[in-house]
Protein backbone atom coordinates (compact mmCIF):
# COMPACT_ATOMS: atom_id res chain seq x y z
CA UNK A 1 0.00 0.00 0.00
CA UNK A 2 1.03 3.24 -0.89
CA UNK A 3 2.77 5.87 1.89
CA UNK A 4 3.67 9.55 0.91
CA UNK A 5 4.15 11.02 4.61
CA UNK A 6 1.68 13.68 3.58
CA UNK A 7 -1.47 14.12 5.91
CA UNK A 8 -4.64 13.71 4.69
CA UNK A 9 -6.77 14.18 8.08
CA UNK A 10 -5.10 15.64 10.83
CA UNK A 11 -6.40 16.87 14.54
CA UNK A 12 -5.58 18.50 16.81
CA UNK A 13 -7.31 18.46 20.64
CA UNK A 14 -10.01 17.54 18.48
CA UNK A 15 -13.05 17.73 21.39
CA UNK A 16 -16.56 17.59 21.37
CA UNK A 17 -19.45 17.12 24.27
CA UNK A 18 -22.84 16.78 23.89
CA UNK A 19 -24.05 18.84 26.77
CA UNK A 20 -22.17 16.86 29.88
CA UNK A 21 -21.58 13.31 27.42
CA UNK A 22 -18.42 12.98 26.11
CA UNK A 23 -18.09 12.32 22.42
CA UNK A 24 -14.78 12.71 21.56
CA UNK A 25 -11.59 13.67 24.24
CA UNK A 26 -8.53 15.33 22.85
CA UNK A 27 -8.13 13.37 19.52
CA UNK A 28 -4.47 14.07 18.28
CA UNK A 29 -4.50 12.16 14.66
CA UNK A 30 -2.48 12.33 11.43
CA UNK A 31 -3.72 10.22 8.11
CA UNK A 32 -0.74 9.58 6.13
CA UNK A 33 -1.99 10.53 2.23
CA UNK A 34 -2.46 7.05 -0.28
CA UNK A 35 -2.81 4.82 3.45
CA UNK A 36 -6.18 2.52 4.69
CA UNK A 37 -6.84 3.70 8.28
CA UNK A 38 -8.82 2.30 10.63
CA UNK A 39 -10.73 3.63 13.33
CA UNK A 40 -12.03 0.73 15.71
CA UNK A 41 -14.01 0.44 18.70
CA UNK A 42 -17.22 -0.71 19.98
CA UNK A 43 -20.28 1.09 19.21
CA UNK A 44 -20.26 4.45 20.85
CA UNK A 45 -16.61 4.82 21.36
CA UNK A 46 -16.47 8.45 19.23
CA UNK A 47 -16.07 7.00 15.71
CA UNK A 48 -18.64 8.88 13.88
CA UNK A 49 -18.12 11.82 16.28
CA UNK A 50 -15.07 12.51 14.60
CA UNK A 51 -15.98 11.73 11.33
CA UNK A 52 -19.06 14.13 11.51
CA UNK A 53 -16.22 16.24 12.73
CA UNK A 54 -14.02 15.81 9.91
CA UNK A 55 -16.84 16.91 7.78
CA UNK A 56 -18.35 19.74 9.75
CA UNK A 57 -21.50 17.81 10.54
CA UNK A 58 -21.08 18.94 13.81
CA UNK A 59 -18.68 21.18 15.11
CA UNK A 60 -16.22 20.39 17.60
CA UNK A 61 -16.32 21.62 21.28
CA UNK A 62 -12.35 22.85 20.90
CA UNK A 63 -9.43 21.70 18.90
CA UNK A 64 -9.17 21.09 15.25
CA UNK A 65 -9.43 19.50 12.35
CA UNK A 66 -7.38 19.81 8.72
CA UNK A 67 -8.65 17.02 5.93
CA UNK A 68 -6.63 17.24 2.61
CA UNK A 69 -5.12 20.39 3.70
CA UNK A 70 -8.43 22.16 4.28
CA UNK A 71 -9.34 23.81 7.84
CA UNK A 72 -12.90 21.63 8.37
CA UNK A 73 -14.77 24.69 9.11
CA UNK A 74 -13.89 26.91 6.77
CA UNK A 75 -13.28 25.07 3.93
CA UNK A 76 -15.73 22.53 4.42
CA UNK A 77 -17.51 22.20 1.20
CA UNK A 78 -14.08 22.00 -0.55
CA UNK A 79 -13.20 18.96 1.39
CA UNK A 80 -16.60 17.46 0.98
CA UNK A 81 -16.15 18.61 -2.89
CA UNK A 82 -12.87 16.04 -2.49
CA UNK A 83 -14.51 13.58 -0.49
CA UNK A 84 -16.68 10.04 -0.71
CA UNK A 85 -18.52 9.53 2.19
CA UNK A 86 -20.94 6.52 3.23
CA UNK A 87 -22.24 7.26 6.96
CA UNK A 88 -23.00 4.93 9.56
CA UNK A 89 -26.71 4.90 8.66
CA UNK A 90 -27.45 5.46 5.06
CA UNK A 91 -30.71 6.86 4.66
CA UNK A 92 -32.31 9.02 2.03
CA UNK A 93 -35.06 9.08 -0.48
CA UNK A 94 -37.26 6.36 -0.72
CA UNK A 95 -39.51 6.84 -3.68
CA UNK A 96 -36.43 7.32 -5.85
CA UNK A 97 -34.68 4.30 -7.82
CA UNK A 98 -31.06 3.56 -7.06
CA UNK A 99 -30.47 4.69 -10.62
CA UNK A 100 -32.63 7.92 -10.19
CA UNK A 101 -30.72 8.58 -6.79
CA UNK A 102 -27.15 8.02 -8.08
CA UNK A 103 -27.99 10.40 -10.80
CA UNK A 104 -28.80 13.48 -8.46
CA UNK A 105 -26.29 12.93 -6.60
CA UNK A 106 -23.92 12.51 -10.07
CA UNK A 107 -26.08 15.88 -10.68
CA UNK A 108 -25.36 17.94 -7.42
CA UNK A 109 -21.93 17.15 -6.14
CA UNK A 110 -20.03 15.10 -9.38
CA UNK A 111 -19.91 11.71 -10.48
CA UNK A 112 -19.59 9.11 -12.78
CA UNK A 113 -22.85 6.95 -13.96
CA UNK A 114 -20.84 4.78 -16.26
CA UNK A 115 -18.68 4.21 -13.06
CA UNK A 116 -21.23 3.63 -10.71
CA UNK A 117 -22.78 1.30 -13.38
CA UNK A 118 -19.75 -0.99 -13.20
CA UNK A 119 -19.97 -0.92 -9.04
CA UNK A 120 -23.69 -1.91 -9.04
CA UNK A 121 -22.44 -4.90 -11.11
CA UNK A 122 -19.96 -6.08 -8.92
CA UNK A 123 -21.81 -5.17 -6.07
CA UNK A 124 -25.01 -7.46 -7.73
CA UNK A 125 -27.30 -3.89 -7.01
CA UNK A 126 -30.13 -3.61 -9.25
CA UNK A 127 -30.88 -0.08 -9.90
CA UNK A 128 -34.16 -0.12 -11.13
CA UNK A 129 -35.88 -0.99 -7.51
CA UNK A 130 -37.00 1.42 -5.52
CA UNK A 131 -35.04 2.70 -2.42
CA UNK A 132 -37.58 1.86 -0.15
CA UNK A 133 -38.22 -1.43 -1.36
CA UNK A 134 -34.16 -2.54 -0.73
CA UNK A 135 -33.21 -4.44 2.30
CA UNK A 136 -30.55 -3.17 4.40
CA UNK A 137 -27.62 -4.68 2.40
CA UNK A 138 -28.53 -3.63 -1.35
CA UNK A 139 -29.00 -0.07 0.18
CA UNK A 140 -25.41 -0.15 1.92
CA UNK A 141 -24.23 -1.23 -1.65
CA UNK A 142 -26.12 1.68 -3.11
CA UNK A 143 -24.20 3.98 -0.28
CA UNK A 144 -20.76 2.25 -1.31
CA UNK A 145 -21.56 2.82 -5.20
CA UNK A 146 -22.20 6.64 -3.87
CA UNK A 147 -19.15 7.33 -2.23
CA UNK A 148 -16.72 5.64 -5.00
CA UNK A 149 -18.69 6.86 -8.06
CA UNK A 150 -17.46 10.61 -7.65
CA UNK A 151 -13.80 9.19 -7.75
CA UNK A 152 -12.52 10.88 -4.78
CA UNK A 153 -9.32 11.49 -3.24
CA UNK A 154 -10.06 10.45 0.24
CA UNK A 155 -12.97 8.62 1.03
CA UNK A 156 -14.32 8.10 4.47
CA UNK A 157 -16.50 5.47 5.20
CA UNK A 158 -18.00 4.47 8.30
CA UNK A 159 -18.84 0.87 9.09
CA UNK A 160 -19.29 0.27 5.03
CA UNK A 161 -19.69 -3.55 5.49
CA UNK A 162 -22.37 -3.60 7.08
CA UNK A 163 -25.67 -5.79 6.16
CA UNK A 164 -22.97 -7.16 3.37
CA UNK A 165 -22.86 -10.95 3.05
CA UNK A 166 -19.11 -12.62 3.03
CA UNK A 167 -18.67 -12.41 -0.84
CA UNK A 168 -19.37 -9.01 -1.17
CA UNK A 169 -17.65 -7.85 2.11
CA UNK A 170 -14.72 -9.64 -0.21
CA UNK A 171 -15.49 -7.70 -3.17
CA UNK A 172 -15.32 -4.46 -1.06
CA UNK A 173 -12.02 -5.46 -0.11
CA UNK A 174 -10.90 -5.59 -3.35
CA UNK A 175 -11.78 -2.51 -4.45
CA UNK A 176 -10.35 -1.03 -1.13
CA UNK A 177 -6.88 -2.14 -2.13
CA UNK A 178 -7.79 -1.07 -5.92
CA UNK A 179 -8.51 2.51 -4.65
CA UNK A 180 -4.82 2.56 -2.82
CA UNK A 181 -3.13 1.14 -5.95
CA UNK A 182 -4.43 4.62 -7.43
CA UNK A 183 -2.55 6.69 -4.57
CA UNK A 184 -6.51 7.61 -2.66
CA UNK A 185 -6.17 7.77 0.73
CA UNK A 186 -9.20 5.25 3.13
CA UNK A 187 -10.49 6.18 6.27
CA UNK A 188 -12.55 3.54 7.50
CA UNK A 189 -14.36 3.47 11.25
CA UNK A 190 -15.23 0.00 11.96
CA UNK A 191 -15.80 -2.87 14.66
CA UNK A 192 -15.36 -5.37 12.65
CA UNK A 193 -11.80 -6.86 13.68
CA UNK A 194 -11.24 -9.69 10.64
CA UNK A 195 -11.70 -6.75 8.08
CA UNK A 196 -10.09 -4.13 9.50
CA UNK A 197 -6.76 -6.95 9.70
CA UNK A 198 -6.99 -7.38 5.81
CA UNK A 199 -7.42 -3.92 4.56
CA UNK A 200 -5.82 -1.16 6.89
CA UNK A 201 -2.07 -0.31 6.97
CA UNK A 202 -2.28 1.19 10.55
CA UNK A 203 -5.58 1.04 13.32
CA UNK A 204 -6.36 3.51 15.79
CA UNK A 205 -8.11 2.42 18.86
CA UNK A 206 -10.49 4.54 20.69
CA UNK A 207 -12.21 3.95 24.16
CA UNK A 208 -14.81 6.64 25.10
CA UNK A 209 -14.28 8.69 23.16
CA UNK A 210 -10.52 9.07 23.76
CA UNK A 211 -7.43 7.70 21.64
CA UNK A 212 -5.89 4.99 22.82
CA UNK A 213 -3.07 4.58 20.35
CA UNK A 214 -2.26 4.48 16.98
CA UNK A 215 -0.30 1.60 15.34
CA UNK A 216 0.51 -0.59 12.15
CA UNK A 217 -1.33 -3.42 11.76
CA UNK A 218 1.91 -5.45 11.71
CA UNK A 219 2.81 -4.11 15.19
CA UNK A 220 -0.42 -5.14 16.84
CA UNK A 221 -0.09 -8.26 15.02
CA UNK A 222 3.06 -9.23 16.77
CA UNK A 223 1.94 -8.63 19.82
CA UNK A 224 -1.56 -10.46 19.28
CA UNK A 225 -1.60 -14.19 21.29
CA UNK A 226 -0.57 -17.40 20.08
CA UNK A 227 -2.19 -20.59 21.70
CA UNK A 228 0.38 -23.29 21.46
CA UNK A 229 -0.48 -27.04 22.11
CA UNK A 230 2.55 -29.59 21.86
CA UNK A 231 2.55 -32.76 22.02
CA UNK A 232 5.99 -34.52 23.19
CA UNK A 233 7.57 -37.88 23.13
CA UNK A 234 8.43 -37.82 26.90
CA UNK A 235 7.44 -36.49 29.86
CA UNK A 236 7.75 -32.69 30.36
CA UNK A 237 7.43 -30.55 33.60
CA UNK A 238 5.80 -27.01 33.99
CA UNK A 239 9.12 -26.18 35.75
CA UNK A 240 10.51 -26.94 32.04
CA UNK A 241 9.00 -23.92 30.75
CA UNK A 242 8.78 -21.46 33.00
CA UNK A 243 9.85 -18.43 32.52
CA UNK A 244 10.47 -18.90 28.58
CA UNK A 245 10.34 -15.37 27.36
CA UNK A 246 6.44 -14.66 26.56
CA UNK A 247 5.34 -17.63 27.55
CA UNK A 248 1.99 -17.51 29.85
CA UNK A 249 -0.77 -20.15 31.15
CA UNK A 250 1.15 -22.72 31.01
CA UNK A 251 -0.54 -26.24 31.84
CA UNK A 252 1.46 -29.58 31.05
CA UNK A 253 -0.49 -32.88 31.25
CA UNK A 254 1.14 -36.20 31.08
CA UNK A 255 2.81 -35.37 27.18
CA UNK A 256 0.92 -32.36 26.82
CA UNK A 257 2.17 -28.58 27.00
CA UNK A 258 -0.70 -25.96 26.40
CA UNK A 259 0.33 -22.63 27.01
CA UNK A 260 0.15 -18.76 25.81
CA UNK A 261 2.41 -16.53 23.59
CA UNK A 262 2.77 -12.95 22.98
CA UNK A 263 4.83 -11.82 19.70
CA UNK A 264 7.02 -14.66 18.55
CA UNK A 265 7.17 -18.30 19.70
CA UNK A 266 10.86 -18.61 19.07
CA UNK A 267 11.85 -19.38 22.50
CA UNK A 268 9.22 -21.68 22.96
CA UNK A 269 10.59 -23.41 20.06
CA UNK A 270 13.80 -23.48 21.53
CA UNK A 271 12.60 -24.64 24.73
CA UNK A 272 10.40 -27.61 23.16
CA UNK A 273 13.69 -28.86 20.95
CA UNK A 274 14.90 -30.05 24.26
CA UNK A 275 12.67 -32.77 24.52
CA UNK A 276 11.08 -34.96 21.40
CA UNK A 277 8.01 -33.02 20.10
CA UNK A 278 5.62 -35.34 18.21
CA UNK A 279 3.15 -32.73 17.29
CA UNK A 280 2.26 -28.84 17.48
CA UNK A 281 -0.66 -26.65 16.71
CA UNK A 282 -1.04 -22.99 17.51
CA UNK A 283 -3.45 -20.44 16.32
CA UNK A 284 -2.56 -17.69 14.40
CA UNK A 285 -2.48 -14.70 16.28
CA UNK A 286 -5.59 -12.26 15.23
CA UNK A 287 -6.63 -8.45 16.27
CA UNK A 288 -9.53 -9.70 18.52
CA UNK A 289 -7.17 -10.43 21.81
CA UNK A 290 -4.97 -7.20 21.13
CA UNK A 291 -7.65 -5.21 21.12
CA UNK A 292 -9.94 -6.80 24.27
CA UNK A 293 -5.88 -6.17 25.92
CA UNK A 294 -5.82 -2.20 25.22
CA UNK A 295 -10.01 -2.49 26.54
CA UNK A 296 -9.07 -4.20 29.70
CA UNK A 297 -6.03 -2.21 30.11
CA UNK A 298 -8.03 0.78 30.31
CA UNK A 299 -10.69 -0.09 32.75
CA UNK A 300 -13.10 -0.88 30.29
CA UNK A 301 -16.12 -3.17 31.86
CA UNK A 302 -18.04 -3.47 28.81
CA UNK A 303 -16.97 -6.00 26.18
CA UNK A 304 -16.63 -4.36 22.88
CA UNK A 305 -18.87 -5.98 20.01
CA UNK A 306 -15.90 -7.92 17.96
CA UNK A 307 -18.46 -10.00 15.22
Amino acid sequence: MQETGTAAITTAGLTKFYGEHKGALDVNLDVREGEVFGLLGPNGAGKTTCIRMFLDFIRPTSGSATVLGFDSRADSVEIRKNTGYLPGEFVTYQSLTALNLLQYFANLRGGDLKLARTLAERFDLDLTRKIGELSRGNRQKVGLVQAFMSDPALLILDEPTTGLDPLLQQEFHNLVLEQVKTGKTLFISSHVLSEVEVICDRVGIIREGSLITVEEVAALRERALTRVDIEFGDAVLASDFAGVEGVVDVKVTDHRLTCTVTGSIDSLIKAASKHTVNKIQSAQPGLEEVFLEFYTDHGDQESPDVA
